[in-house]
Parts: structure tokens; C-alpha cells; sequence
């Protein structure tokens, strides 16, 4: 069988694919580790956000602990899928407080759901592995 120049391309969908996912990933990662750290160190922007959330301070702490620890998972092969479906939660109860209690355009959380949801289904084989052992 002849080789072509060029390269064998066969693998290339399922290159592309864990580059683009990785490229996601790395940009979420940032995203998350800004707000997460924003939410720890008491940011006034942040304090004043929980605050009309009513319901204290601690779930600032407790918010910024969780997006933190989910971009550290994001990084790291084996548990990205599950630090995505981490983050989703999250979000989702950060659209459902946009929504619901603060009346605000959960635009944000919403484009952070779906990345999220990117990732955890393009890496779904690695984390049901977690699960199967």
C-alpha cells in the first residue's frame, strides 16, 4: 500500500476534535478561574451580586470554591468531563438566579452552560470510565 506525502488523515476528525474541545476548555478554564477568584477575594461587584441574592455571603465563598475547582478539572484529562458537568450545575443555578431572583440577562451563564455541555459530551468516554471501575 502506498503512503502519500501528505500524511494519513484518518485520525484527523478525532484530532480536530480533542484540539477543539482542549481550546475550549483551556478559554472556560480562564473564564471560571476569573470569576471563581473574583467571588473568593470579595470582588464589589460580587458582594454586591449575592447580596441581592439574599441569601448571604457564604454562597459567594461557596460559588467561588466550586468554578475555582472546576477550572483546575477542566485541565486535567482524566476528570475534564466531569469538572464540565460540574461546572453545568452551576451555571444552571446561576441562569435559574438571573432568572428568577435577580431579573437580570443570564446571557453569561447560559454561553458557560452550553461550552459546558460541549465538553462534558466530548469527553463523556474518559468520565463514564471513572464510573465503570
Amino acid at each position: 500500500m502506498a503512503t502519500s506525502v501528505v500524511g494519513d488523515f484518518s485520525a484527523a476528525p478525532g484530532r480536530v476534535k480533542n484540539v477543539l474541545l482542549w481550546l475550549l476548555q483551556a478559554a472556560s478554564a480562564a473564564v471560571f478561574a476569573m470569576a471563581g477568584i473574583a467571588k473568593l477575594t470579595g470582588a464589589e461587584s460580587m458582594v454586591h451580586l449575592f447580596a441581592a441574592v439574599g441569601l448571604g455571603q457564604w454562597l459567594r465563598y461557596f460559588t467561588g470554591g466550586l468554578e475555582v475547582a472546576g477550572a483546575m478539572a477542566l485541565l486535567v484529562p482524566a476528570i475534564a468531563g466531569l469538572g464540565a458537568i460540574w461546572l453545568a450545575a452551576v451555571m444552571v443555578g446561576a441562569v435559574i438566579a438571573h432568572l428568577v431572583v435577580l431579573g437580570s440577562s443570564p446571557a453569561v451563564p447560559v454561553a458557560l452552560l452550553v461550552a459546558m455541555a460541549i465538553v462534558a459530551w466530548g469527553r463523556w468516554e474518559r468520565t463514564a470510565r471513572l464510573f465503570s471501575r
